[in-house]
């Protein structure tokens, strides 16, 4: 019951002031809101803000693209800021076409500043929540800031004097690659030269085999009893197989 009417309050609100605005939108030279009016209607929003965040209703005001705004600029100051202690201040400026609502309020761990704007209309077009940081603060976070971009840049700068070192050792990677082919092409002409001998003395041994069949083959047409008086010189193959013509 109670989160439906924080929701029933704050559109009441937002109605309120739409009404308002409807009645003399012809305005000569300010809003028709006063500063205390602004200030009331401030105040309201920023304690509905807290009790929708807190209760973790914001997806009830999805639709709604300021209200969701609102919300995370809350909860992301929130971050800093710490718990939502109360208001401490108010600033307003009402022009002719807007009016700005500038709202102190004090966190458990700092100070922040809600920021409303509404247009001519009385609508709120803006809500952000900024935490207030002291001088050092910022000094502080400029120079991390600065430190990190540096930091960045030399980083980069070294890689790349990195990456253009590193061309000198692609000719001498070349270089030993051509080593080791060249290597490799040793040891396998070696192999060929093995493997050849080898086939040359299988061919010799089949000459020698062939040459003592021949010689036995003579002794025996010619009724000898060994082979010892025969002497084969040399084996030619004949150009014509006198077998064939027989």
């Amino acid at each position: 019951m109670k989160k439906w009417l924080l929701v029933l309050g704050m559109i009441t609100c937002i109605l309120g002031l739409t009404a308002c605005g409807s009645k003399t939108e012809e305005v000569a030279e300010t809003l028709p809101i006063t500063e205390e009016q602004a200030i009331q209607f401030a105040d309201q929003l920023i304690e509905n803000m807290n009790m929708v965040v807190s209760a973790n209703m914001e997806e009830q005001f999805a639709e709604d693209e300021v209200l969701t705004g609102a919300f995370d600029s809350w909860k992301s100051a929130q971050t800093d800021m710490g718990s939502y202690k109360g208001i401490v201040d108010h600033e307003v400026e009402i022009g002719s076409d807007s009016a700005v609502i500038k709202t102190t309020i004090s966190g458990t761990k700092k100070n922040a500043e809600v920021e409303m704007i509404l247009d001519k209309n009385l609508q709120v077009t803006s809500v952000s929540t900024n935490v207030i940081y002291s001088f050092g603060e910022l000094m502080i976070n400029a120079a991390l800031n600065t430190l990190l971009g540096m930091g960045t840049v030399f980083a980069v700068l070294i890689l790349i004097s990195v990456i253009i070192s590193a061309f000198i050792l692609i000719p001498k990677i070349q270089a030993a690659f051509s080593k080791k082919e060249t290597k490799e092409d040793v040891k396998t002409e070696a192999v060929n030269n093995a493997v050849a001998q080898i086939e040359e003395a299988e061919e010799l041994s089949d000459d020698l085999e062939l040459v003592a069949v021949i010689a036995a083959a003579i002794a025996a047409s010619e009724g000898a009893a060994s082979t010892d008086g025969f002497v084969v010189r040399s084996i030619k193959r004949a150009s014509t197989n006198k077998w064939q013509r027989a």
